[in-house]
């Protein structure tokens, strides 16, 4: 059996480097940033270095709109990184599209020392000598070329073969500590031997990934369960870069639990709770989904599922994540971020909204003097009253709109009591005859008006009066809202709404 710890590896002593290396394709996903989360996490926790690297040599899926989306992603939740793109250190380029004379002194290395091997045999060939053979065709290379006498190459170089170039896998069971799931043992022969290099000589991720986590002294690799099956093929290159000096030791591996979606199946790049940009559109806030994220595979503890990200960082360490799957359960989450958006300060939340309303039309680009106003008395209204901040627009949207474009929603109107003329009169003449306009003054009057006076229960008695105002059902606290719009303001809606009935 290969025994890893025979190699030498990182140590308590040795300082933790964690990287975060994605593929620039498509909008960030949950479970990506969930990876790039715990990364940085365990790097703030430990003192360590986060390094930021780019795998950007898939020119037909890459592209740099999808890198600034990636940075954008990051930047909102505040992970940041020590080394890499965009930052700089001392292993640049951090991109591998701009490391290939890297990976060719590498290839060069492998090759004299006899790390790697050349193989002809075409997929053709393979699936022939299986089917000879009465295996499954589709078992993958049989290792054939592992034993090319010098003539067979020959005679295949003369018929204008170019090889590929093979790392072989070792004849015996191989096991490694994984630091989510602990000790994994692959059977001998379950990983065929696979290429690191294509025929034209440009190298595979597979050679290149642990190329790179070498060259930058990786300590720790952290990264999702999709990628445990490629751990073997990794261990099997190490040995052999730590042979050629590329590598000093073995890094530790901990594979994340798979994120869950709907109906326990894995969360798809499809799916809408997938989408890290469509959480922020709704009105997700970072501290939010930043804690709710980290729920996913790991816990502060059992009882506790409200924290900061400082408290993130004191607490995480990779070894509490669990191995189980994750679901992203999408009422969670709101119910987490509803939290933190009443942690946050007044002033803050207040200033937060302004690009939800901006979104929907009702400020512009510069607020006014007015609209400013109304937004920092507002605010206050709905922050105890939301999960999101995308559910904002609509609650206020009253204030911001002018007294004649109010238009009653149909399930306010649906509400209404029969005596609703009676009741809008009444009303607008306790507040007309208001002494002063304050949110107390306003709900004694229309109390002593409509309770009192026409004997209407307390919640029946507002709900004409909050229709023409809002024109809404329900609506941020009526009387303070009253106050924000004015005296003038609610008794223009008042008048109108009684013009109608």
């Amino acid at each position: 059996m290969t025994d890893v710890s025979l190699i030498p590896t990182v140590t308590d002593e040795t300082p933790v480097r964690v990287r975060f290396c994605p593929s620039p394709t498509g909008t960030p996903h949950v479970g990506l940033i969930r990876t790039a989360l715990f990364n940085w996490a365990y790097a703030r926790h430990t003192g360590g270095k986060m390094i930021f690297r780019i795998e950007d040599t898939d020119a037909k899926r890459d592209s740099e709109e999808s890198y600034h989306q990636l940075l954008d992603a990051l930047d909102w939740l505040g992970i940041t990184w020590d080394e890499g793109d965009n930052v700089g250190g001392p292993h640049e380029p951090y991109r591998q599209s701009q490391r290939g004379e890297i990976y060719q002194d590498v290839i060069a290395k492998l090759r004299a020392g006899g790390h790697v091997y050349e193989s002809f045999s075409t997929p053709e060939e393979v699936e022939a000598r299986h089917k000879a053979a009465g295996r499954d065709p589709k078992l993958g290379y049989d290792g054939y070329d592992r034993t090319l006498t010098a003539e067979q190459i020959a005679a295949f170089r003369a018929e204008g073969r170019d090889p590929v170039l093979r790392v072989r896998m070792p004849d015996e069971d191989l096991t490694f500590t994984d630091l989510v799931r602990g000790d994994i043992t692959f059977k001998a022969g379950s990983v065929p031997d696979f290429v690191v290099v294509r025929a034209n000589g440009q190298p595979l991720y597979t050679l290149v990934n642990p190329v790179d986590d070498a060259l930058m002294g990786i300590t720790h690799v952290l990264r999702g369960e999709d990628l445990l099956s490629s751990t073997p093929r990794q261990i099997a290159l190490y040995h052999a870069l730590i042979a050629i000096d590329v590598a000093k030791y073995m890094p530790l591996f901990g594979h994340l639990p798979y994120v869950m979606g709907q109906g326990n199946k894995k969360l798809s790049k499809r799916d809408p709770e997938a989408s890290l940009f469509l959480h922020r559109d709704r009105g997700f806030i970072p501290e939010g989904l930043l804690n709710y994220l980290s729920l996913l595979g790991w816990s502060l503890s059992a009882d506790e599922d409200i924290f900061t990200r400082e408290q993130l960082i004191e607490a995480f360490d990779v070894s509490d994540v669990l191995s189980n799957p994750a679901r992203f359960d999408l009422k969670k989450a709101e119910a987490i971020n509803g939290t933190h958006v009443r942690m946050l300060e007044a002033a803050d939340f207040r200033d937060r909204l302004v690009p939800y309303l901006q979104a929907k039309g009702l400020v512009g680009e510069e607020l006014t003097d007015r609209e400013n106003e109304i937004l920092s008395e507002a605010a206050p209204l709905v922050q105890e009253r939301i999960t999101l901040l995308g559910e904002a627009p609509e609650m206020l949207e009253f204030l911001f709109t002018d007294d004649a474009a109010i238009s009653p929603a149909a399930d306010a109107l649906k509400g209404l009591p029969e005596n609703t003329a009676e009741v809008l009169d009444a009303g607008l003449a306790a507040l007309e005859a208001a002494p002063q306009w304050d949110a107390e003054t306003i709900q004694e009057v229309l109390k002593s008006a409509l309770v009192e006076g026409l004997g209407i229960k307390p919640r029946h008695a507002f709900g004409p009066i909050r229709t023409a105002v809002a024109g809404k059902r329900v609506s941020p606290p009526l009387f303070e809202s009253m106050v924000i719009l004015g005296k003038e303001s609610s008794l223009n809606r008042v008048r109108a709404f009684r013009a109608t009935r």
